[in-house]
């Protein structure tokens, strides 16, 4: 399995730089914005039971997986 190269909540690179906002405990709880393999905006639907995240190249992701990462 590959490493995420790319942080979920900005988008940028996720080795090195600053991400302290992206790990603060909030944004635990909120869905990826970006994928995680190439940085897309990926489409987010947000439902009572959870959510659903869509990069165009890498496919779909949800709440109910078992990490916030596109498959």
């Amino acid at each position: 399995m590959k490493v995420d190269e790319f942080c979920i909540h900005c988008g940028q690179p996720a080795l090195g730089g600053e991400h302290a906002a992206c790990r603060s405990p909030r944004t635990a709880l909120e869905p990826p914005r970006f994928c995680p393999r190439c940085a897309r905006r990926m489409v987010v639907q947000i439902t009572p039971s959870g959510w659903s995240a869509r990069c165009s190249r890498h496919g779909e992701s949800t709440s109910a997986g078992s990490a916030a990462t596109a498959g």
